[in-house]
């Protein structure tokens, strides 16, 4: 993984009020992980600065947990922003675009480190009607730690009101 070239303002800066512990600004106690559209349009990155507590109960290794929790957020962000741009409008316009996690499929290569930035990279992999996958690497720079294939849902519920709507992930 590399330092990611980033543009724009964050993705997840349209929903102000999320409190979702991986991704959401308004949670004082969560990640609030800040998603880009990479400079050429072809991925979403970010950067996370991991916290030496969120230890696997060894020194300088992220507990796999929260590497799964980075990964699940930022491709459902890569799927929402992927939906907003492939329909020709502007990201967080209304009527808002809802993506959930239908399926995360992590594969840990190696321990992920706490001692330094950590990257993210997501790319659409193939969209089949409202089910869209999402291939995401994870790592300090120079290596991929852990990679995921995500599934990510479109419902017609926006998530920002809640559960109601969004039992039909099917």
């Amino acid at each position: 993984m590399h330092p990611p070239q980033t543009t724009g303002t964050a993705l997840q800066d349209i929903w102000p009020q999320a409190t979702c512990y991986g991704c959401g600004p308004a949670n004082p106690f969560g990640l609030q992980l800040k998603s880009y559209w990479s400079v050429d349009g072809q991925a979403v990155v970010a950067i996370h600065h991991p916290d030496p507590k969120y230890n696997a109960g060894f020194d300088n290794v992220m507990y796999g947990g929260l590497v799964a929790s980075l990964m699940d957020c930022h491709s459902v962000w890569a799927a929402i922003a992927h939906a907003y741009r492939s329909e020709g409008r502007e990201h967080g316009s209304l009527p808002s675009i809802t993506y959930v996690t239908g399926r995360l499929d992590v594969r840990y290569l190696k321990p992920t480190p706490l001692n330094q930035p950590i990257y993210l990279h997501a790319v659409i992999e193939e969209i089949h009607g409202r089910k869209t996958k999402v291939f995401t690497q994870l790592g300090p720079e120079g290596q991929v730690t852990a990679e995921a294939h995500v599934l990510a849902v479109r419902i017609d519920a926006d998530k920002a009101l809640g559960a109601s709507g969004t039992s039909d992930l099917a």
